[in-house]
């Protein structure tokens, strides 16, 4: 289904003057792992990001700072805590879908988020671990209190503004179990569930929702549907607790908004747009550009992701469509083709870490997409991050009219 070559995409984009690449991280430019504290990420790739200067941000569900954020590890790639900051060696874009803002050099901000949440967010990562504790042993009988206490610990990332609870861990103690994985979700979603109920009792009903990954899509209620696990795919192996207007979708117009104002001097969507005061669904996103940005001002996007799905639904009424990449590529995709610059959607093979993900190697792209899917895929990378980065590095190489100050 993809209509370019790694190849063609490269030499298609090394002459464009105004070229915006909005890439994920995880499973894109580092293999999945489970345990995120042991990712890594390759040194010159994140040299390729500062020669790219003005044309590459990022956009992930994952986070920039604290001990779990992607900081570190660009200063362990570089093998120095200050030079980052000092040289503009940060990724720059927005983290936790889109509330965590920062630029090359590490400054940071979070923008319209209260104290209140923030400080509702500083405790949630206990209370997850109190909670999934609580309801683990009833699925692991066949493990002893420390270890369930040792595997409850490791499956809450504790992040600033996106505390999450991982079953990568879990899963790994009951490999191929299918029908123990699936109860082990159901019961993580009812864990978040309590957390958002807790919230709603401390005044913060509307600051918060669950996002999770992978996903079908969301429901009636707007709400993302899990997605079961399967022999050779586990499905949903994460739920984040994100602040609302956490979606990459309002993501891609703030980073849009933002690369248009530092080229052209004024921020069509004003300079204090943010996900948080951004429409919550696609077709306003996608009005608000048509009738506020110039086209002629968009430059042309490529959006790269690894996080996309489709399934087809049991009652046999059509696909359910999800995955926390789909959305701002479709959007992206859909203002490329509106104004006239043009965009290209490339998708990532991140089957190739430590957790179990639809290949796209046999290029059927069963689960990931089906014959009817509004996102096009332009180009597939089946050969995962490792091809990627050395994809995106003689990209960054070969682009002199992108080559800014480093």
């Amino acid at each position: 289904m993809a209509r370019f070559t790694p190849e063609q995409l490269l030499n298609d984009l090394v002459d464009v003057p105004e070229l915006l690449i909005v890439q994920d991280l995880d499973g894109v430019c580092m293999q999945l792992v489970k345990d995120p504290l042991t990712r890594q990420i390759d040194r010159s790739y994140v040299e390729a990001v500062a020669l790219l200067a003005e044309c590459f941000v990022v956009l992930t569900n994952g986070e920039h700072e604290g001990r779990r954020g992607v900081n570190r590890l660009v200063e362990q790639a570089l093998g120095d805590v200050s030079r980052p900051a000092r040289d503009g060696l940060y990724l720059p874009g927005l983290a936790a879908g889109g509330v965590q803002l920062q630029d090359r050099y590490g400054q940071l901000s979070h923008p319209g988020v209260t104290s209140n949440e923030m400080a509702y967010l500083a405790k949630a990562p206990e209370r997850m671990e109190d909670l999934f504790l609580q309801r683990l042993p009833e699925f692991l009988p066949e493990c002893e209190e420390q270890q369930l206490r040792e595997v409850a610990h490791a499956a809450v990332l504790d992040t600033q503004v996106s505390p999450t609870i991982n079953l990568n861990g879990v899963f790994s103690l009951v490999p191929d179990d299918v029908d123990r994985q699936r109860a082990l979700q159901d019961m993580l979603q009812q864990v978040m569930d309590q957390l958002l109920s807790e919230a709603a009792v401390e005044g913060l009903d509307q600051s918060f929702f669950l996002h999770v990954a992978p996903n079908l899509g969301r429901d009636a209620d707007g709400h993302e549907r899990l997605k079961p696990a399967e022999p050779g795919d586990v499905g949903s192996t994460d739920i984040q607790f994100m602040l609302t207007g956490s979606l990459k979708e309002a993501g891609l117009l703030v980073l849009l908004n933002r690369r248009i104002a530092a080229r052209w001097g004024k921020a069509p969507l004003g300079d204090d747009f943010h996900v948080r005061n951004a429409p919550r669904n696609h077709a306003d996103l996608l009005d608000l550009v048509k009738t506020t940005i110039p086209a002629e001002q968009i430059p042309m996007l490529v959006g790269v992701g690894d996080t996309v799905t489709s399934t087809a639904a049991s009652d046999g009424s059509g696909w359910l469509r999800g995955g926390s990449d789909r959305g701002f590529l479709r959007l992206l995709q859909e203002i490329g083709a509106w104004s006239g610059q043009g965009s290209r959607v490339v998708l990532v093979d991140s089957s190739h870490g430590e957790v179990d993900r639809p290949n796209l190697a046999d290029g059927r792209y069963a689960g990931v997409t089906d014959p009817d899917d509004p996102l096009k895929l332009d180009v597939v990378m089946p050969e995962g991050p490792r091809a990627y980065v050395s994809w995106f590095k003689e990209l960054a190489r070969r682009r002199p009219l992108a080559q800014g100050p480093v």
